[in-house]
């Protein structure tokens, strides 16, 4: 899986889990008694999640939210708002110089990929946006 793939996975897969507990034992039938169609996954939708209209609609996941209960379970202090690597960090994620060289190529960077501070700044901007691409809901504090 790409890191990116890992980065998003990681977030929406926590933002299910703190979902489930609510949602645990429910079970949902149609008005005919049959059970309701299974949650799709953003993958599974053809399009961007945002084509999907109605009931099956997935709800966005709440990028800031799921990152601010990570850090407050975190001993660590991480300025994942800012840090592309602190970020990583609290997804327990690679965050090396040379996994951040593999996201920025996934990611398409142009730039000079020798000079990391400009790298991880652009990185962390596009990571948040492609997030918000892709089913997250991201504040525009954190676009840019």
């Amino acid at each position: 899986m790409s890191i990116f793939g890992n980065i998003m996975s990681s977030i929406f897969g926590h933002a299910k889990a703190q979902a489930a507990p609510a949602s645990a034992g429910k079970t949902s039938t149609s008005p005919t008694g049959s059970p309701a169609p299974a949650e799709r996954s953003a993958s599974s939708v053809s399009g961007s999640p945002k084509t999907a209209t109605g009931a099956s609609a997935q709800p966005q996941v709440d990028v800031e939210a799921v990152l601010v209960k990570l850090a407050s379970q975190n001993k660590e202090k991480l300025d994942w708002q800012k840090s592309i690597v602190d970020l990583m960090k609290l997804l327990d994620l690679d965050s090396s110089l040379s996994a951040r060289k593999e996201l920025a190529k996934e990611l398409n960077y142009t730039g000079d990929m020798n000079d990391s501070a400009k790298m991880n700044i652009w990185l962390h901007k596009q990571v948040m946006i492609k997030l918000a691409e892709n089913g997250g809901k991201v504040p525009d504090s954190l676009k840019g």
